[in-house]
């Protein structure tokens, strides 16, 4: 056997290795969801050899007689979910939304207000220093949004004055960004709004993590609170394939779909597209009851590992409104080896920095948090009874310090009720099934 074949054959192993660990495994990573065995069936297509540049019937390439059939549904079905006048469905991610945010609204050198990283904050609003998109890629100048460490919210008092200082310094905000990557409770946008518009700023809301929420009607309704522009990516409350959107009023709508074509994207991966609109099908037959069992889910999880010892935070406002909540962990250890240590329990979770980590010399490889979603669990028919074991799970590893195989043993079996998709029209195949077609 030639080393190539070797090569060849190993990267089909690790597909299975990897199938076979999710099948077994809890996961619990907020960013995360698992698609319907429909999208999956979409990212097998020949949509994703394809190329489509610029907008549907208007193309640069031949061929997409069906591909923009299924781009005009797409926008067709998003338009329908989120009540929005315009749709881009063509971002590749969430980062690449921002981007087209970035690119539409602003000019190098301006002045962008969003939630710093540890505050819940997301990379690509990061500072130039950091490598953040916003500062790295489009060098804006990044000002903090004020975050209040106890409610896990903006302070919006403290917002207002750091608006009014900018201004008097006479550098006042181009673009202000709502939303980020720890997204437990809507943001104050209508308290906000008159207070960006009357300095001319673009008012935009970073919905990666809640569009699904959005759209089943559970979390807020940007676009009606006074917001311009709403970017997201659609695999985590909204669960189809990894990809992006922009979400507007028509009067942007030329600003928006040129700074995506020919700005930041060319062939914008077709097969994803299809996905998308599958997952926009399925959440507006199921979204409703999808989210809510997703936020239920989360608030019980909430309770049942503050009850077994665990610090999680904003306890006095039930501790989340969405899918995803933080523990301060520093009682048992750091957030990156309590996460290895779970993740050898089949327990995947990620390590997360908190709003005064950095202030206490911590670093992001080993902060004072961990963040849990319930996303991705809730699709594979969880339900309130079902997060207490998790939570159980966990305190045998974290509080108990039970060896974490012997843990995985239990976890294993839970999982095997739960092996199947819901939420979705058809789920004959297993959720971590590998599907072999070669």
């Amino acid at each position: 056997m030639t080393t190539a074949r070797k090569d060849y054959d190993t990267v089909f192993d690790l597909f299975k290795q990897h199938h076979a660990w999710f099948r077994d495994a809890l996961p619990l990573i907020a960013s995360e969801n698992i698609p319907s065995p429909a999208v999956r069936e979409a990212l097998a297509t020949d949509f994703g050899n394809r190329y489509a540049e610029g907008w549907p019937e208007e193309r640069v390439y031949a061929g997409c007689t069906y591909i923009d059939q299924m781009e005009l549904l797409c926008i067709r079905l998003m338009k329908k979910l989120f009540k929005a006048e315009f749709v881009d469905v063509r971002p590749i991610s969430g980062v690449v939304s921002n981007l087209v945010l970035y690119t539409a609204f602003t000019d190098p050198g301006d002045v962008m207000m969003a939630l710093p990283i540890p505050c819940g904050g997301h990379i690509s609003m990061g500072k130039k220093r950091l490598g953040g998109t916003a500062g790295a890629v489009h060098d804006l100048i990044v000002e903090y949004l004020a975050l209040d460490h106890n409610e896990l919210n903006l302070d919006v008092d403290k917002t207002k004055d750091r608006v009014e200082k900018l201004v008097q310094k006479g550098k006042p905000p181009k673009l202000v960004l709502f939303g980020g990557s720890v997204f437990p409770f809507p943001h104050p946008i209508r308290e906000l709004a008159e207070t960006f518009r009357e300095v001319g700023a673009t008012i935009a809301y970073d919905a990666a993590h809640v569009a699904g929420l959005i759209a089943g009607g559970c979390f807020q309704d940007p676009l009606r609170e006074g917001v311009d522009v709403v970017t997201l990516s659609t695999h985590k409350t909204l669960f189809g394939p990894q990809h992006g959107g922009v979400l507007s009023w028509d009067r942007y709508a030329d600003k928006i779909k040129r700074a995506t074509f020919p700005g930041l994207v060319s062939n914008h991966h077709l097969h994803a597209v299809a996905g998308v609109a599958i997952a926009c099908a399925e959440m507006i037959e199921f979204g409703k009851a999808y989210v809510t069992q997703t936020v239920r889910n989360a608030k019980a999880f909430g309770q049942a590992l503050y009850e077994r010892g665990f610090d999680v935070l904003a306890q006095h406002k039930g501790f989340t409104e969405s899918h995803v909540f933080l523990i301060d962990i520093t009682k048992y250890g750091d957030g990156g080896t309590i996460e290895e240590e779970l993740e050898r329990a089949n327990v995947i979770l990620n390590r997360n920095l908190l709003p005064w980590d950095i202030k206490a010399g911590r670093h992001f490889m080993h902060p004072g948090g961990i963040r849990l979603g319930t996303s991705e669990v809730t699709r594979l028919g969880m339900c309130e009874s079902d997060m207490i074991e998790v939570a159980e799970f966990m305190k045998r590893v974290v509080i108990d310090k039970e060896d974490p195989n012997s843990v995985k043993k239990d976890v294993t079996e839970f999982r095997r009720e739960f092996q199947k998709v819901h939420f979705c029209f058809e789920n004959t195949t297993e959720a971590y099934k590998y599907v072999r077609i070669r």
